[in-house]
């Protein structure tokens, strides 16, 4: 399936799951035999729990049932949450990873680790060390959360993560 299909589902629901409380975060589709899979990666602030998944499922699969955007060809439906696995690009990115290890390689400099201790529409700012640094959304060229065992936060944390690995898988 092209982009154009991929933004034409996100594009579909975008206003539903907003509704929920939720952000449309990617849109796959990949071949699997006679069938696709479709995965929808959700989030929001505080992050998604076992329940947004399963209510966004069901979402997705009435506005996708009302539409032809998958076609006549059957699909499997996974809905998932953001994962740590992927980039961050967006402002909301780094206002909901607030607390986390994140490495952080500029357009320009060499690369950073820090934890991230704000962020806002323009800049992050980061404990690098015991050092405060504030670097401009506009300059990142790559960030990623970094995976953490001994996570500061303890238990809360590590419970976070374990709903944050939370999918929901619908057949068509």
């Amino acid at each position: 399936m092209s982009d154009t299909t991929k933004e034409r589902i996100a594009g579909e629901l975008a206003g539903p799951l907003a509704a929920l409380g939720l952000d449309v975060e990617a849109v796959e589709i990949s071949p699997a035999g006679k069938r696709r899979i479709l995965r929808v990666a959700v989030d929001k602030d505080g992050g998604v729990t076992l329940d947004d998944v399963a209510e966004a499922t069901r979402e997705i699969d009435r506005v996708l049932e009302a539409s032809d955007a998958m076609g006549e060809q059957p699909y499997t439906l996974e809905v998932t949450s953001r994962g740590v696995d992927r980039p961050l690009t967006l402002p909301r990115h780094w206002r909901r990873n607030v607390g986390r290890l994140v490495k952080v390689t500029p357009v320009e400099g060499a690369t950073v680790t820090g934890r991230v201790l704000a962020g806002d529409d323009d800049t992050v700012t980061l404990d690098v060390t015991g050092e405060r640094r504030t670097i401009a959304l506009a300059d990142v060229a790559k960030a990623l959360v970094q995976i953490e065992f001994n996570r500061p936060g303890g238990a809360e944390a590590d419970e976070a993560d374990e709903i944050d690995g939370g999918d929901d898988e619908m057949e068509d």
